[in-house]
């Protein structure tokens, strides 16, 4: 069983069981089976135009083939979602075997996402992630509104053994990511992780933050942050969307990380956000533990969907 599996258990279940009601009986695909599979795809919550982009390629098919079996039109949605996945056109694409480019050292990665979408867990795991492959993380406590957030991300640094730069709750958020990268430096490490406000009550002020502590970490490091990793809960569906919206003006989002995927039947968010937003994926949460954040294998990720023992 492959990583994903687990993880997109529910999405799979409801989105087969009703393409296999659209199709049981008939021997040609028609337009009430095209409008079953549009309701299927929205409501794994792949979003409307990335839907409708999927069912426009599927008439064409059909118009030229007419007739297609079950297996013919799994395989043809199987093709359709790894094409709208593939990102790799992008500078910032995802590289199978790295997560990060870490020839730039440290490398520093700026993570966003509102409260309550597991911001600061991932931040942990991708801790102790990263020290597993060898590298030497410093983690910066920049969500200084939070008491909570500052207590969560020590108990993190502590549970993956990597250290952490942290000051008083109140303080400049931009002072805070200042002396990580200070201290980083000074320890040679490989990976810098910063943790910012999950607040998104005010586009602007999000904004001004966001680009104070972009400025102080340059003074140290010029082109700081290398990776601006947005997290999402994937259970959120829309609301996430929304998200992805929001802080992409906000800030250069470069990244996602979608946690929470193994309790959903909304894992087609994955799926619209890539398409909408050309922002790769480059981690999903599949579980509370701390090695339940894995690399985000887009291949692994779209078999998994389509594997073929659930398709009865």
């Amino acid at each position: 069983m492959g990583i994903f599996d687990k993880g997109v258990q529910k999405t799979k279940r409801s989105f087969f069981e009703r393409i296999s009601r659209a199709v049981v009986g008939k021997s040609r695909v028609d337009d009430d089976t095209l409008d079953s599979i549009e309701e299927a795809l929205i409501a794994t919550d792949m979003g409307v135009d990335t839907t409708l982009k999927i069912i426009d390629n599927l008439e064409e098919r059909v118009q030229k083939d007419k007739y297609m079996s079950f297996d013919e039109l799994v395989d043809l949605l199987h093709d359709e979602i790894s094409r709208l996945l593939d990102v790799s056109e992008d500078s910032s694409a995802v590289q199978e075997a790295e997560p990060f480019d870490f020839s730039k050292k440290p490398y520093v990665i700026m993570v966003v996402g509102v409260n309550g979408v597991g911001k600061t867990t991932t931040i942990g795991k991708l801790a102790s992630m990263l020290k597993a492959r060898g590298k030497k993380v410093v983690l910066g406590a920049a969500d200084t509104f939070r008491a909570a957030a500052v207590d969560q991300l020590t108990i993190w640094a502590e549970r993956a053994g990597v250290d952490i730069v942290k000051q008083k709750m109140g303080s400049d958020p931009a002072s805070v990511a200042y002396d990580t990268v200070k201290s980083a430096v000074a320890k040679d490490a490989d990976v810098v992780l910063i943790d910012t406000a999950g607040r998104l009550h005010n586009r602007v002020d999000l904004m001004n933050e966001l680009t104070k502590i972009r400025n102080v970490m340059r003074k140290v490091i010029p082109d700081a942050p290398h990776d601006v990793l947005l997290v999402l809960d994937g259970s959120t569906g829309q609301n996430a969307f929304q998200q992805a919206k929001e802080f992409s003006r906000a800030t250069e989002v470069t990244s996602l990380a979608v946690t929470k995927l193994d309790g959903t039947a909304k894992g087609g968010v994955v799926i619209g956000i890539v398409d909408q937003f050309r922002i790769p994926v480059k981690f999903v949460g599949i579980g509370e533990g701390i090695d339940d954040l894995k690399f985000f294998d887009k291949k692994e990720f779209v078999n998994s969907l389509f594997s073929k023992e659930d398709l009865k």
